[in-house]
């Protein structure tokens, strides 16, 4: 029983730079979780900015994402930029990002700062997630995703519990932009200190637009993207729209109070903290749209149960953790399996390029995400409660995809 525990609880043995990027990663995400988490309470309930004009704000942000990810998937694969030099620069313009919120006091500014961290987010995501594959072996592959998301799970926990006692003890939500500010510049120092170029070297004089054909011409990635967008929206929800809802909507409108909304959110980020690593590594027996499709059934599940934490006239407490507990699993199931699945898809030239377009779904779910909640949470009731019923019955059209795609895979490991 003993040797089992510890086979359970046991660090994969990964590259010491992924470790360093974690690392890094996690202090910057203490600064995003500062942020994000607190951001639509802030603009909506001070600022005065109506729910769907807040929605729409941090949708925006996937629009500059968009390029940005475009932007970070092609300078990855170059010899010119190359993985470090474009997180370097991610780094520094969601410092940028970070400031621009912490002044701004009207929509106009909110929607420049989100724009600003869009593109910052966007640089990020392919160069680090091709880092992370050049650097481990596929059967290690969704492992090391697991430990790269587990720092964003560790930095967000703790930006909200600091972030809520912070909130609590000065009332100052301003400040907290800035703190994220600074985040990113130690992550940026610590990316120029401690990380090296991982990029194969290129053996083929392929244009960028060479390169960007082939990957869209994949038919699996492009199978894959469809259900992509939809999960992410998924995650969108949770990040954006659920605390408004747990905050003006539930016990029969009266809301949890900032401090019970802050436990509720760090118990979700605990929870996926604890199972990011084992569940990678048990999932390792499944393919990877199994596992994708066992995340699909959790978010359904989930968003059920948010449905009913907004209606039941009592216990709404316990029906939001249950909810939340539910919707850990299913990111924690998620998050490793898909960037892994994408990652075991892309040639090795062009990791950065299929890692861009993975990342581009993100982009495309997270300004669907928070502009149907925003929208929605400002209809009256029954409304607001029926967009957790909807997203529940939207999981069929992922199952039907996932399946397909897991035979699309099936038939062409026979045909090599």
């Amino acid at each position: 029983m003993l040797t089992q525990l510890r086979k359970f609880a046991r660090l994969p043995p990964l590259d010491p730079q992924i470790w360093i990027l974690s690392a890094g990663r996690l202090l910057s995400a203490i600064g995003t979780g500062f942020t994000l988490f607190y951001a639509p309470i802030f603009f909506v309930n001070q600022v005065g900015l109506s729910a769907t004009a807040v929605g729409l704000g941090l949708g925006s942000a996937s629009i500059s994402g968009i390029v940005g990810r475009i932007l970070g998937g092609t300078f990855a694969d170059t010899p010119t930029w190359g993985r470090r030099r474009t997180l370097l620069l991610s780094a520094a313009i969601s410092a940028i990002a970070a400031l621009i919120l912490a002044f701004a006091d009207n929509l106009p500014s909110f929607v420049c700062g989100n724009l600003v961290m869009g593109l910052g987010a966007g640089l990020y995501w392919p160069p680090n997630e091709a880092l992370v594959a050049d650097l481990s072996p596929t059967e290690q592959r969704s492992e090391a995703y697991a430990v790269t998301r587990l720092s964003d799970s560790i930095g967000l926990g703790l930006g909200v519990v600091l972030g809520g006692a912070w909130i609590s003890l000065f009332g100052e939500y301003r400040s907290l932009f800035v703190i994220d500010a600074v985040s990113f510049a130690v992550f940026l120092v610590v990316i120029a200190r401690f990380i090296k170029e991982s990029a194969p070297a290129r053996t083929d004089r392929r244009s960028w637009q060479q390169s960007w054909g082939a990957a869209l011409g994949d038919r699996r990635l492009l199978v894959y993207v469809l259900v992509n967008i939809l999960i992410t929206s998924y995650i969108a929800q949770i990040n954006t729209t659920l605390p408004l809802y747990f905050t003006n909507f539930v016990g029969q409108g009266k809301g949890f109070n900032s401090a019970t909304l802050s436990a509720l959110f760090t118990w979700h980020l605990v929870l996926a903290v604890i199972l990011q690593l084992p569940l990678a590594r048990w999932l390792n027996r499944w393919s990877r749209p199994q596992a994708l499709i066992l995340s699909s059934g959790l978010w359904g599940l989930g968003f059920g149960l948010v449905a009913v934490t907004g209606i039941v006239p009592d216990h709404a407490l316990i029906w939001a953790i249950v909810s939340l507990a539910v919707l850990a699993i299913a990111t924690v199931v998620y998050t490793p399996s898909a960037s892994a699945l994408v990652a075991d898809l892309a040639p090795e030239a062009l990791r950065g390029v299929y890692l861009s377009i993975n990342s581009l779904c993100w982009a495309v779910g997270f300004f669907i995400g928070p502009s149907l909640g925003g929208l929605m949470l400002d209809q009256p009731r029954p409304w607001a409660d029926g967009l957790w019923l909807g997203l529940t019955m939207s999981v069929a059209g992922a199952i039907v995809i996932l399946h397909y795609l897991n035979r699309l895979l099936f038939r062409t490991d026979n045909s090599l």
